[in-house]
């Protein structure tokens, strides 16, 4: 297993704290070597055994449990009167109406709560509703390029290379891989999400009969496939729409906008607002989507269609993602920054290019920067060498040191 040391320390910082910890991401991401590492670790520390119960509801020896009545009085009777009970429930968005369950068990006393899920429907309205502020949502993503290295004993320049090429699964990155076996665990992957994660998602929206269906895997993965072509590019349910309509397909942009929200519900994709540095608010119109993979985005893509400044922008995004950052796409004036990173009031900028050693993309990427006038970091990232400095207050660095950094 490849030890995810930081989303082991963000469980460690919550561990007995009476608030229930929600780890969500797309499959395979490692979720539920997560929770085995956790367990690992209670182990390691003083916890018994019989003080965890850890419950996979894709083993199907808890088949039984996938009735949210059978699974609270399965937890109920193995509870450790007056210890601590430690209770890791993964993909338990398999088990309709669990958020009952979820909040019963949290009202008891010494019970440190643990769900995962591959759909963000685990955190959909009800149980929105029901546990408001008493759950924290831990995003797990992928490998980080750090973390890809570890696993892989490449150097940088190859484990690069490889890493927009194959991506960052934990499985890719530990086999043995050939393109033909690594392609092959992409395409289950991929289809098990779009096919599988979409059912779960529809177990729960039976629940609401008037929310939209989605029924048409094919559609939805032509709308998958333009967005993993356009990463880096503004889009709307309008852009999409129009492009269906002009490849031939009659739709609707209510029904565009359901595929849409199927595939960031999903974690296929995740979207990046645009923030208007001068009104200082969330603009509305043509946000971003990033692939949460480039191995996935690399399987359902011709490689006429590939293109190296977003593959690297896609991974930037993500980076700042999983250091915590809010981020957004910043507009100002007339001019976009590549990413705006806010956290705790603070911002940084960033702009993503390929290679800055053209004159004409230097000027480029550093108008926008140097448009703001005001004293937060701003940064250029590149794959190149040859321009790194500090051009009037504005770094450019290599991107793989600053991955690595």
């Amino acid at each position: 297993m490849i030890l995810r040391k930081e989303y082991l320390l963000q469980l460690l910082s919550w561990k007995d704290e009476p608030i229930i910890k929600v780890i969500t991401g797309i499959r395979r991401c490692g979720k539920s070597t997560l929770l085995k590492q956790y367990q690992n670790h209670l182990l390691q520390n003083e916890i018994k055994q019989e003080q965890i119960i850890s419950i996979n509801f894709e083993e199907l020896e808890y088949e039984h449990l996938l009735d949210y009545k059978a699974l609270y009085q399965y937890i109920k009777e193995r509870l450790c009167p007056n210890r601590m009970t430690y209770i890791l429930l993964d993909e338990i968005q398999k088990v309709p109406f669990f958020e009952k369950t979820v909040d019963s068990l949290y009202v008891k006393e010494n019970i440190d709560l643990y769900i995962t899920g591959s759909n963000a429907y685990l955190l959909s309205s009800d149980l929105a509703t029901l546990l408001t502020g008493r759950y924290v949502e831990i995003s797990m993503l992928p490998l980080s390029f750090r973390e890809y290295i570890e696993a892989t004993g490449m150097p940088p320049g190859q484990a690069f290379a490889e890493y927009m090429k194959s991506g960052g699964l934990p499985y890719i990155a530990t086999m043995n891989r050939t393109d033909e076996k690594t392609e092959t665990y992409l395409e289950g992957i991929y289809n098990t999400v779009i096919v599988r994660d979409i059912e779960d998602r529809q177990n729960r929206r039976e629940q609401d009969p008037e929310k939209r269906q989605i029924t048409d895997i094919p559609l939805l993965k032509t709308i998958a496939r333009y967005l993993a072509s356009v990463i880096g590019s503004p889009v709307s349910i309008k852009s999409i729409t129009d492009y269906l309509v002009s490849s031939g397909r009659k739709i609707s942009p209510n029904t565009v906008s359901s595929y849409v929200e199927a595939l960031t519900q999903s974690f296929v994709f995740y979207p990046a607002e645009r923030f208007d540095l001068v009104g200082k608010q969330l603009l509305k119109a043509n946000k971003k989507l990033y692939m949460v993979d480039l191995g996935l985005r690399s399987h359902i893509l011709p490689r006429r269609q590939y293109d190296l400044g977003f593959s690297i922008e896609n991974i930037v995004f993500f980076e700042l993602m999983r250091r915590g950052y809010q981020v957004t796409i910043g507009k100002y004036q007339t001019t976009e920054v590549d990413f705006v990173a806010q956290k705790q009031g603070i911002l940084t900028y960033y702009q993503v290019t390929a290679d800055m050693t053209a004159q004409e993309t230097f000027e480029r990427e550093m108008r926008p920067l140097k448009k703001i006038k005001d004293n937060y970091e701003k940064t250029v990232l590149t794959l190149d060498y040859f321009s790194l400095g500090n051009y009037d207050g504005i770094n450019v660095v290599n991107v793989l040191d600053w991955l690595l950094a």
